[in-house]
């Protein structure tokens, strides 16, 4: 069938896509950023549409002629985006039958009855909702936490557990949650294009275990080969307030894990098994909780993580290109440059600056930048804790500590765009060219465009660490080249 899938730059998106070529279907996707999809080993295979889902021309473009909409698009990090989320799918409704589709397919949350929804399952459910009410049959999945590498529920799971062998917890780890393996849920929507057309339902879809975070948290630890964790439930903790210690603690950021943790109050059970009257379980049976998690620490110690939660990048980020000209923003963009010549070849040098972030650090004075990290984290911002999902190879459009990839020649340049927290926009650009002696000359220039006074005072505020910072890294970088 023709397939057009909506959020395949994110998590589950980005997954999907392979699964549906190899399902037989045609697809399409539309992309805000296209250049996010450079690298994926499935971008020859797929038309690419850019766009927003917002914008109803963008949306009409990318529906023309196709028969089957994945709807994977949510704004969870975003302050108002239960508003978002309603108009965007309030538009995609009425545009799918517009367009005369035969079938909408979305992901939502398990939403118990009985219970006060948190503000991410409420929207959840709402766009489900909306989903069903449009004149194109709609199948709508609910699933509960989602286990597989890269995942923010599961990166949340695994470096809580990991860090803390003693946690004092809310009470709400003991809700009952129905864990799902992420290969489960491909299953599903990969056959969900399928169904017939009189199907309009919504359907739970979970593991074959039922448990709580407390017990996934010690399942966890058994899988990974930890010793005994201590809980201690205690009932004065808010998930708010939890959220801030996960901010801290983890690589997921105040801003998602904040719905994420509001939603564990909740018990999130399937209600039922419908959705095997229409799509038969695995051949193998679905996976086990345990199962899921070893799967997932398999993936991660190979570096075969095709898609990470980060990879979606943030709302506000920004996402203009990079100025070139100081009268594009107004005549105020500063600028650091360093250059070096170095006796190692363009390669060797290459392969350091690639390799720059995550566990290799940033190769200069690594209290500032910690700090600098820490405190971005105490801002709600990303920190340096988002790392990177190979130590050895970046990838346009992913996320690498506070930065994101935004331009990458292989073996020539790398630009990247910061994340954090400032009064501004930043870049970094790391540079190799060939030197005629045989050798490399490398060049490192930091631009920042900054917004109002604040921006400005904070350039100049840090102007004198710069040496420090910036000159260090470049001595480094070709330090350790040669």
């Amino acid at each position: 069938m023709r397939c057009v899938v909506f959020g395949a730059t994110g998590y589950l998106g980005g997954r999907l896509v392979p699964d549906l070529l190899d399902a037989g279907h045609t697809v399409r996707v539309l992309a805000r950023d296209p250049g996010k999809l450079t690298e994926a080993a499935w971008r020859d295979r797929v038309e690419v549409v850019r766009g927003d889902v917002t914008r109803v021309e963008d949306v009409r473009a990318a529906l023309d002629g196709q028969e089957v909409l994945y709807y994977l698009v949510h704004s969870l990090a975003r302050a108002d985006f239960e508003n978002v989320d309603r108009e965007a799918a309030s538009l995609v409704a009425a545009e799918a039958d517009r367009a005369g589709l035969t079938r909408l397919v979305y992901l939502g949350g398990i939403t118990p009855t009985g219970q006060k929804l948190s503000r991410h399952l409420a929207s959840r459910a709402e766009v489900g909702e909306i989903l069903l009410r449009a004149p194109t049959p709609a199948v709508v999945l609910r699933a509960a936490v989602i286990i597989g590498s890269g995942s923010a529920s599961f990166e949340m799971l695994r470096y809580l557990t990991e860090r803390l062998p003693v946690m004092v917890t809310p009470r709400w780890v003991r809700s009952r949650i129905q864990p799902i393996a992420v290969r489960d849920v491909l299953h599903y929507l990969v056959r969900a294009a399928d169904l017939p057309g009189q199907v309009n339902d919504a359907f739970d879809i979970g593991g074959p275990d039922v448990l709580t975070y407390e017990g996934m948290m010690r399942g966890y630890a058994v899988a990974a080969g930890l010793p005994r964790r201590v809980i201690v439930p205690v009932p004065v903790l808010t998930p708010w307030l939890s959220s801030q210690w996960v901010n801290l603690v983890t690589p997921v950021p105040r801003a998602i894990a904040v719905p994420l943790m509001e939603s564990l109050i909740n018990d999130v059970v399937c209600a039922d098994h419908r959705i095997a009257d229409y799509i038969p379980d695995p051949s193998d049976g679905l996976t086990s909780y345990s199962g899921a998690v070893k799967l997932a620490l398999h993936r991660i110690r190979d570096l075969d993580v095709p898609t990470r939660w980060s990879d979606a990048g943030l709302p506000d980020a920004p996402s203009d290109p990079l100025p070139t000209d100081p009268d594009w923003s107004g005549g105020s963009l500063y600028s650091d440059v360093r250059e070096r010549d170095t006796s190692a070849d363009p390669a060797t040098l290459w392969a350091v600056l690639e390799a720059v972030g995550g566990e290799h650090g940033w190769y200069s004075f690594p209290l500032a930048w910690a700090l600098r990290g820490w405190i971005d984290r105490v801002l709600g911002g990303v920190g340096l804790r988002r790392g990177r999902r190979d130590p050895h190879r970046l990838h346009v459009g992913e996320a690498l500590d506070w930065w994101r990839v935004e331009h990458l020649e292989r073996g020539r340049l790398l630009r990247l765009r910061a994340e954090m927290r400032v009064p501004g926009r930043g870049w970094l650009e790391l540079s190799v060219t060939p030197s005629v002696d045989g050798g490399a000359h490398y060049r490192q220039r930091a631009l920042f465009e900054p917004h109002g006074l604040a921006g400005h005072l904070y350039w100049k505020a840090l102007s004198p660490f710069h040496a420090a910072i910036f000159g260090g890294m470049a001595r480094n970088i070709t330090g350790a080249a040669e």
